[in-house]
């Protein structure tokens, strides 16, 4: 509760792994950004998440920026089908 919300956001997505990895969508209020990677990560064993962020390369140099779209819990429970790379 004491941690910097920009400091919690940084460690929770360099924890992601691409098993969590849910799939790709198109922008469709901003067809003209790049798409938006949706994640699923469960906290206390329970919490089913909803993780979305998008990927941006800005300048001349390629410099990488992501955006944390959004982290919502999951209206619905999580299926192992909803995890392409998810293993057995």
């Amino acid at each position: 509760m004491s941690e910097n919300p920009v400091d919690a956001l940084r460690r929770e997505l360099k924890t992601l792994t691409v098993e969590e990895y849910m799939r790709t969508v198109k922008d469709l209020r901003f067809p003209q950004k790049s798409e938006m990677r949706e994640f699923g990560k469960i906290y206390n064993g329970k919490d089913e998440v909803y993780i979305k962020i998008r990927v941006e390369l800005f300048g001349k140099y390629g410099n990488t920026t992501t955006f944390v779209m959004s982290f919502h819990f999951a209206e619905k429970a999580f299926t192992r089908d909803m995890f392409p790379y998810r293993k057995n």
